[in-house]
């Protein structure tokens, strides 16, 4: 593993600024945008004044004084100093002391400007400077002098009055107080959210275990079981869900899962080797006491697995192998790629990065850099927003198990830094991440994002078989990525960026024509798009069940003597609001589904051997309510309906899935009712500001049926030549084996977003060849004779 110092872009905002105000026309500028959550039309921001109330300094002359409201773009995360100025505003607005003292603060996020503000900043404040980008008006392009003041929005527990609310600050100015600055906000507007209740948090899943552990009934359940030592238990919350009335939000409720480790002066010890079965308990976390308890069952506690370890060496009772030689990526003239803040650029592509604590990371303003076609837009947001982990055992207390992990804990809030520990080598760019704990405090992941290149085998390659010669390049992907801990399982999110080719044999097909097929029983040909991969690596622990001696459970695979791993099911919502070939402000996206279709035999089929791609559009919602099928390899177009390629084509971007599933549960499992956005592999909408988590903002023990994702498409809207979100999602069966335990590895599962018609021809033929290649060509010293054999063949 190695560190890196950010590799800042050198940007002149100077000149950027200076041209727009010696080619533009100042206008007055309003935000036409609602408030996200309250639904109410914000105050117009001014965003421009006179020419004249410029400052008249002569070192100044044609620069736009930056206020500071737009030092900052307005994706770039919130800074530490802003979330305590926006948790320091909320608490002073609190009523009386009472309120104040009780606000627990579950989240604060960067309230996301419109897009035009984003376009706008893009264009004259920030790299990529891109005025060309923003449509032109009668009199010429609107220029702001400043951007619109930052805002901050957070959901705050009260944990008194057990009400969730949500509030809206703007950070009217933010500096740093340790440089004589001061902070200051103001409440925009706030809103208690009736019947929801917000995703836990870590300090409740600490006090939950104390209180579980300090119950007297507990403690004599556990004495039965031999256990008297409480620092050998483990007590892991799990959100309620909803399953019944009982499970309502008007109390906010935790269902404990039950461990208990061996040796309580081992840490390095894996207690989810030996859960606690039989035992049911409650937990009110509002007022944090138990409020039910029942000692079902006593199933002997599963014996010591001499094999449940997985740290190093002596440790883990065993020893390393030994015969593995170090593996070293070295980069001694620093990396390709470029970082200005949080916009990076890399081989043509460029784009911002972003976290949250619900989703983690994000990925904005998408474009590749086409020589001949400027910077064209692929998509305005990419993140993931929700993931279900339903399990298929109908016993307790297995069946409750289907936590959302995103929208009852929060992937990002969740996240490591990779400081203990990262899987990236080479040259890395890491990046920080800023979150209020639950009394509203700051605290600070460190190196939670990383930012490095792989190389990634050959990129593309031909030999030509007359002469003996080889083309051949070197590819190489980008990739963001974090991981998080969500209890028992480790989940890493990628997002990979890749340089971009066709196949050579297309453009061989254009020289040679039909001669290639006899060429391909000679040539390797090897294909790679410039396509985006996103892609989820599943790791960490089984979640585990106890076995009375004897038994065995077909709801799962036994582990180890007493021990058995329940089937379950990973599921993961990727959102993408996809802005192909479009410009801000520009609608101009559809969806295509494609199939492949074997022709009916017949006189045009007289061979048998027939088959074309057919394409049908998604008009509308509930049309595009789609799953996978890999027997007609079907997968979708975004198409840009006003952009075409050298042939006449559509511009686009396809949608390739990877492997997949569906819900194995009966219709009315339970856990649909949270989750009907399951039932479909691939979802389409028009784009809606407030639509962003398919099952809607707060899972946590929703009562309503199918909220979310399922509930907007009823509208129908349509999807002809608009801007387009796409909901993708994904998942695997996990029956586990015997190879899962103690550990898992590594499991991959993701997709891809592919160039479709969006480039002429490759892109990636200018990548020059490695050092190595060319070392090799310098010392051929004659091409390879023809063999009269392979003549004659042909």
């Amino acid at each position: 593993m190695a560190t890196a110092q950010e590799k800042a872009t050198p940007t002149s905002f100077a000149s950027a600024a200076g041209k727009a105000a010696a080619d533009g026309v100042l206008q007055s500028w309003t935000d036409p945008s609602q408030d996200p959550i309250t639904n109410r039309s914000s105050t117009s921001v001014s965003m421009i004044r006179p020419v004249s109330s410029l400052s008249p300094d002569p070192n100044t002359k044609g620069i736009t004084i930056m206020t500071r409201a737009q030092t900052c773009h307005p994706l770039e995360p919130l800074t530490a100093a802003e979330i305590s100025v926006a948790v320091a505003t909320v608490r002073a607005a609190g009523a009386t002391p009472e309120v104040r003292d009780s606000m627990r603060f579950v989240e604060v996020v960067l309230v996301e400007p419109v897009k035009h503000v984003v376009a706008l900043a893009d264009a004259y404040f920030f790299p990529p400077f891109q005025p060309s980008l923003l449509p032109r008006t009668k009199g010429g392009p609107v220029i702001p002098t400043k951007l619109p003041p930052r805002r901050a929005r957070l959901v705050v527990y009260n944990k008194r009055s057990n009400e969730t609310s949500i509030w809206i600050v703007e950070l009217a100015e933010v500096r740093a107080t340790t440089r004589g600055g001061h902070h200051r906000g103001k409440v925009i507007s706030s809103e208690v959210v009736p019947n929801v209740q917000p995703p836990m948090d870590a300090v409740e899943y600490a006090e939950c275990e104390a209180v579980v552990k300090d119950f007297p009934p507990f403690r004599e359940a556990m004495k039965k079981r031999g256990i008297d030592d409480m620092d050998l238990v483990m007590v892991d919350p799990w959100c309620a869900g909803y399953h019944s009335d009982s499970d309502a939000p008007s109390r906010r409720l935790a269902k404990p899962l039950i461990f208990c480790r061996t040796e309580s002066d081992c840490p390095m010890e894996n207690g989810y080797a030996r859960p606690v079965e039989g035992i049911h308990v409650l937990v009110d976390m509002q007022n944090m006491v138990v409020i039910e308890f029942e000692d079902c069952k006593l199933i002997p506690l599963p014996p010591a697995d001499p094999l449940r370890n997985y740290t190093s060496g002596e440790t883990r009772g065993g020893v390393d192998r030994s015969d593995i030689k170090p593996l070293q990526i070295i980069q001694p003239e620093g990396p390709s790629f470029r970082v200005s803040g949080h916009f990076i650029e890399w081989q043509k592509w460029n784009f911002r990065i972003g976290f949250t604590p619900r989703e983690g990371l994000v990925i904005y303003s998408v474009a590749y850099v086409d020589d001949g076609r400027g910077r064209r837009p692929v998509a305005h947001r990419l993140s993931f927003v929700e993931m279900v982990v339903p399990y298929g055992d109908p016993n307790d207390p297995h069946y409750r198990k289907n936590a959302f992990d995103a929208g009852e804990d929060g992937l990002g809030k969740n996240a490591h830094s990779l400081k203990k520990g990262c899987d990236c080598l080479g040259y890395i760019k890491y990046f920080d991440a800023h979150f209020t704990n639950f009394t509203g405090g700051v605290e600070t992941i460190e190196n939670c994002v990383c930012l490095h290149e792989e190389d990634h085998g050959i990129l593309w390659k031909h030999q030509d078989w007359r002469t003996g010669l080889a083309e051949v390049r070197r590819s190489r992907r980008l990739s963001v990525s974090f991981v998080c801990t969500v209890a028992n399982y480790e989940y890493g999110f990628f997002w990979h960026f890749y340089q971009a080719s066709q196949s050579i044999a297309t453009i061989l097909m254009e020289n040679w024509g039909c001669l290639i097929a006899v060429l391909l029983q000679f040539t390797a040909i090897f294909f790679r798009d410039g396509k985006i991969e996103a892609e989820v690596k599943l790791t960490g622990i089984l979640s585990l069940g106890a076995l009375p001696p004897g038994e065995t459970r077909k709801y799962g695979t036994t582990i180890a003597p007493g021990l058995y791993a329940p089937v379950h099911q990973h599921f993961f919502v990727a959102r993408m609001d996809m802005a192909v070939d479009c410009r801000p402000g520009e609608t101009f996206n559809q969806v295509v589904e494609v199939n492949v279709k074997i022709e009916e035999p017949g006189k045009d089929n007289v061979h048998n051997n027939a088959f074309y791609a057919e394409e049908e559009l998604l008009r509308s919602e509930l049309q595009a309510m789609r799953d996978c099928n890999p027997l007609s390899a079907r997968h979708w177009i975004i198409r840009n309906t006003r952009t075409v390629n050298r042939s006449g084509q559509l511009t686009g971007f396809k949608l390739m899935p990877g492997s997949n599933c569906l819900p194995l549960a009966g219709s009315e499992a339970k856990f649909l009712r949270r989750a009907a956005f399951l039932k479909h592999n691939l979802w389409v909408t028009p784009y809606a500001r407030d639509e962003m988590y398919p099952g809607g903002e707060f899972p946590n023990q929703n009562p309503r049926v199918g909220e979310g994702l399922a509930t907007w498409v009823k509208q129908n809207r349509s999807l002809e030549e608009t801007d387009v979100v796409l909901w993708y999602v994904f998942g695997v069966t996990h029956i586990p084996r015997l190879e899962d335990w103690p550990v898992m590895p590594v499991e991959r599962i993701g997709f891809m977003l592919m160039p479709h018609g969006f480039f002429n021809s490759s892109p990636a033929v200018d990548v020059p060849p490695s050092a190595s290649d060319l070392d090799l060509k310098d010392n051929v010293v004659a091409a390879k004779p023809i063999q009269n054999g392979l003549l004659a063949k042909l």
